[in-house]
């Protein structure tokens, strides 16, 4: 059912993005609702992304398309925890740039049925309107992290944005923290707090179509990854098995890619986010390929290593056996209700059991999966992995409890640095109220599943050089 909704509401904008049409106005209604209550007698404010100085696709900041699904540069949206009142102010109609790009949405009917939102406004409005609402002395909500667009964390926003305002050659400040100074001199003396806290708690709980959202951006990194396994040959380039993954994210409608390539041959590997991109595959090593697209504003992330020349050799079948058993252990633990330490307490328990039983061969093999085992059995079991959502490292690092709806990563790495040997698998789990299910399950992790994958015929192929 939720598929199909997915279509059929994904005609409702018309060619030139209006309104993104992948959810129902009424999801994003809900959404603010969910803000309305967090802030009761409060008001959020939130200004959306701007548009870009090239000739490049906009995309809207995640909170804001969060809240209204809007694809507008330099909206405004006004949420009303009193009143339980939204007000969204667009641009006014520009004709010369109609007349180029086509039309967009502005202030009136259109766009009031299009987003569900009763009141409309242009953005001139938008000061007179706010005094009137806060002269009551109301507290205001409003993020304070920089905005975050595709391929971007919260992590990055932030640094970025740090590094721009203390460098004695640039000194910019966010766009959060100039509009905090004019809502502030707007209105002398007013309260304003920060609304990321109560965004990022909201969307740590993914809704049914927003898991269906992530599923299909899965299913597209999955299936560039099943044909970047069948193309890959000793010979090629790293960005040519990241051009597969374009092509796929491409065909298949995403905006483009959630983050850069992180396809390492070899040696390159042993850098967990190399993306150069620029050697060329050997037939002794094994590559690491960890790509994924920005599809409807929502990410995935899924890794897969594999033998460039399509056969794993005796150590490397070893090392990466025992690697895969320990991260099935750890998969195999995790269940809803619990804490992140006590899935790892059970996966321990069966690690051990893989320690005492795997027949190793090399004894760095063997130093490197006791290590793995012992940094879990150390760690105190408060860090699984990652969420994944609107961004692929998304909001929110704490992991309390596991709760129907959470959508993560587990990407543990076997490494032995003194060889630069880097081991690591990467898939997206979504809890649901019996267990969990891992969404990239479909690409092969087995070595010989692998390795029958790889000897059939891949895109490359078919291309030619």
């Amino acid at each position: 059912m939720v598929c199909f909704q997915l279509l059929l509401f994904g005609g409702v904008a018309s060619a030139q993005t209006l309104f993104n049409g992948t959810f129902p106005p009424q999801e994003f209604a809900d959404r603010r609702a969910s803000v309305m209550d967090a802030i009761s007698d409060g008001v959020a404010i939130l200004q959306g992304a701007t548009e870009y100085p090239a000739y490049v696709r906009f995309r809207q900041s995640n909170h804001f398309f969060y809240l209204t699904g809007v694809e507008v540069p330099r909206a405004l949206v006004v949420v009303d925890g009193r009143a339980r009142r939204t007000t969204l102010y667009l641009p006014s109609r520009n004709e010369r740039a109609e007349r180029s790009e086509g039309p967009v949405l502005t202030p009136g009917g259109e766009a009031e049925r299009l987003t569900g939102i009763s009141t409309v406004r242009s953005r001139e409005a938008f000061a007179d309107d706010l005094a009137r609402v806060l002269e009551a002395g109301r507290i205001v909500f409003t993020p304070f992290r920089p905005e975050t667009l595709a391929a971007g964390t919260p992590s990055h926003a932030v640094a970025h944005a740090s590094a721009s305002e203390e460098d004695p050659w640039d000194g910019r400040r966010s766009r959060e923290k100039i509009f905090i100074e004019r809502l502030g001199s707007l209105v002398p003396g007013v309260d304003i707090r920060d609304l990321d806290p109560i965004l990022d708690r909201l969307r740590v709980i993914k809704s049914a179509r927003e898991i269906a959202v992530i599923r299909e951006a899965t299913r597209i990194s999955g299936t560039a990854i099943l044909d970047v396994m069948r193309s890959a040959k000793p010979g090629m380039y790293e960005y040519e098995l990241a051009a597969i993954g374009d092509f796929y994210f491409r065909r298949h409608n995403a905006n483009g890619p959630a983050y850069f390539a992180l396809v390492a041959t070899g040696e390159n590997a042993h850098y967990p986010h190399y993306h150069a991109s620029q050697s060329m595959l050997q037939p002794q090593d094994l590559v690491l390929y960890d790509y994924a697209p920005d599809y409807q504003y929502y990410s995935s992330d899924v890794t897969r290593m594999f033998p460039a020349d399509g056969r794993f050799d005796d150590d490397e079948r070893e090392r990466y056996t025992v690697y895969l058993r320990l991260y099935q252990a750890l998969m195999k633990a995790i269940r809803p209700y619990v804490s992140p330490g006590e899935v790892i307490g059970a996966a321990v328990e069966e690690m051990n059991k893989i320690l005492e039983s795997f027949r190793f061969t090399n004894s760095k093999n063997k130093t490197a999966a006791t290590r793995f085992v012992d940094r879990y059995r150390r760690g105190g079991g408060n860090r699984l992995g990652h969420y994944v959502g609107m961004e692929v490292h998304d909001v929110s690092a704490a992991f309390d409890v596991l709760q129907p709806g959470m959508v993560f990563t587990i990407e543990p790495a076997l490494t032995i640095p003194e060889d630069r040997v880097y081991v690591r698998l990467e898939d997206v789990i979504v809890i649901t109220e019996t267990g969990y299910e891992n969404l990239s399950a479909f690409v092969p992790v087995e070595p010989t599943e692998i390795e029958m994958l790889m000897a059939e015929e891949g895109l490359a192929d078919r291309v030619g050089p």
